[in-house]
C-alpha cells in the first residue's frame, strides 16, 4: 500500500493498493484481487489502463469516441463480441470500460454481510466513485458518467434539474462537435417508438432515450444470448453502458452501447451456467469475487468466480460452457497461467453435475464439509 496525495482535489491524502499487487495480498483482504491473468484485467493492465502512483490517477484509453464530427454520420455500434475480439488490449472497449468500473466498484465482490443491502442507491454511489481520479480522452471521467438517481415522485424536478444541468454540455450547437457522455443504467425496455425506437431506463420515468433503427437490429444480433437469458428470468438486471448526446431539441440519443446481465445481488454473469454457479455460491453463504472478460471473447477462458474464503489461497473456479470443453482452463491471455499455488475448481454443465464447492477456511480447520 502507498499514500498517494491527490493534486487539485479537497480529498488530500488517500491510501491505495501499489499498482499490479492485488493478487499479492491475503484473499480476506480488502485488498485483494484475483490475478490479472485469470481475467480479461490481465489483456488490458499497463496498456489501456495505466496508473500513476504519484497523483493516484488512472489514465483510460478508450477504443470508441467521445464525440461526434458535424455533418459526419457515426456508424452505430453495439459494443459487439466480434468488436471486443479486434480489439488488442491497448484500449478499452465500451464493455470493457463497463467491467473496469464495476471492477473498481467493487460490485465484482460478494461477502454475506451483503445480503439485502446492495440497491440501486448503491450500485451508483460505488459506480460514482470508481470513475473519480480516472482520466479519458483528457477529461475527468467522472465528468462525463451519468447514472440515473433512484427516482422518487416527489423528487421528481430536482432530480430533471440535476440531469438537465449535468447534460447540458453535450447538447448539440450546430457547426460544432458535438461532446458524448456515458450512461451506465438499468434497461427496462427497448421498445419501438412513434418515430424509430427507444430505450427506456429504470429511475427515468420521465425521458426515453433515442435508437436509430440500425442500432436496434444490431443489439438483437450482437446480444442474442444476453437477451434471452433476461427475457427467461424475472429476477435478473440488464445494465446498459452506452455513449449518448443530446440534441438541439433536448432529445438524449444512443450513439454506441453494451448490454451486462446481472443477478439479483448485481453481480454479472454471461449465461444460465454462469447464473446456477454464482446463485449457489449466495446461497451457501460464500464469500468470492466475480470474474470479468473485458475485451476478451467467449473463447478465452476466465475464472467465472474466485473464492476468497478458502484460507491463505484462494480458488479459481472455471465453468465451461458447452462447446467450449476443448480450451484450456486457466489459461489466459498469450498463454499466461494465473499463480500456480491457486486451487483450480472445474465444472462442465455438458456433462457433469455441479460439483462440491472447495471448503471454507473455517470448514477445512472444523472438519465440517461444505453444504455443496
Amino acid at each position: 500500500m502507498y499514500i498517494a496525495r491527490l493534486a487539485g482535489t479537497s480529498e488530500g491524502y488517500i491510501v491505495k493498493r501499489m499498482p499490479d499487487t492485488g493478487s499479492h495480498h491475503a484473499p480476506d483482504c480488502p485488498s485483494y484481487e484475483p490475478p490479472p491473468e485469470a481475467s480479461g484485467l490481465g489483456q488490458v493492465l499497463g496498456s489501456a489502463i495505466t496508473e500513476d502512483p504519484v497523483t493516484g490517477e488512472t489514465m483510460l484509453k478508450l477504443d470508441f469516441p467521445l464525440a461526434k464530427m458535424p455533418g459526419r454520420s457515426t456508424m452505430p455500434h453495439a459494443g459487439s463480441e466480434g468488436d471486443s475480439v479486434s480489439s488488442t488490449g491497448t484500449k478499452l472497449s465500451l464493455r470493457g470500460l463497463l467491467h473496469y468500473l464495476w471492477d473498481q466498484a467493487e460490485l465484482t465482490r460478494w461477502h454475506p454481510g451483503f445480503a439485502g443491502k446492495r440497491t440501486w442507491a448503491t450500485v451508483r454511489r460505488h459506480l460514482l466513485q470508481a470513475a473519480e481520479h480516472k482520466l479519458a480522452r483528457g477529461d475527468a471521467l467522472r465528468a462525463r458518467l451519468y447514472v440515473p438517481e433512484p427516482f422518487t415522485i416527489d423528487r421528481r424536478e430536482a432530480i430533471s434539474a440535476r440531469r438537465l444541468t449535468q447534460w447540458q454540455h453535450v447538447v448539440a450547437t450546430p457547426g460544432k462537435p458535438q461532446r458524448l457522455m456515458l450512461l451506465i443504467g438499468e434497461v427496462k425496455e427497448i421498445v419501438p417508438a412513434r418515430f424509430g425506437f427507444k430505450a427506456i431506463v429504470k429511475h427515468m420515468p420521465d425521458q426515453a432515450f433515442a435508437i436509430d433503427e440500425q442500432l436496434y437490429r444490431l443489439l438483437g444480433r450482437c446480444f442474442e444470448p444476453e437477451l434471452a437469458l433476461w427475457g427467461a428470468t424475472d429476477d435478473i438486471h440488464m445494465v446498459m453502458v452506452a455513449t449518448f448526446g443530446v440534441s438541439s431539441a433536448g432529445v438524449p440519443a444512443i450513439v454506441e452501447m453494451s448490454l451486462m446481465p446481472v443477478t439479483a445481488q448485481w453481480l454479472p454473469i454471461e449465461d444460465s451456467f454462469e447464473r446456477q454457479l454464482v446463485e449457489h455460491l449466495v446461497a451457501d453463504g460464500r464469500a468470492f469475487i466475480k470474474g470479468l472478460r473485458y475485451n476478451l471473447h467467449r473463447e478465452q477462458r476466465v475464472a467465472t468466480a474466485t473464492l476468497t474464503d478458502t484460507g491463505d489461497t484462494a480458488s479459481l473456479m472455471f465453468v465451461v460452457s458447452p462447446g467450449l470443453e476443448g480450451v484450456a482452463v486457466a489459461d489466459g491471455t498469450d498463454g499466461a497461467k494465473p499463480r500456480g499455488d491457486a486451487p483450480v475448481w472445474v465444472w462442465k454443465p455438458a456433462s457433469e453435475a455441479m460439483p462440491r464447492f472447495p471448503l471454507t477456511h473455517l470448514a477445512a480447520t472444523t472438519g465440517v464439509p461444505a453444504p455443496r
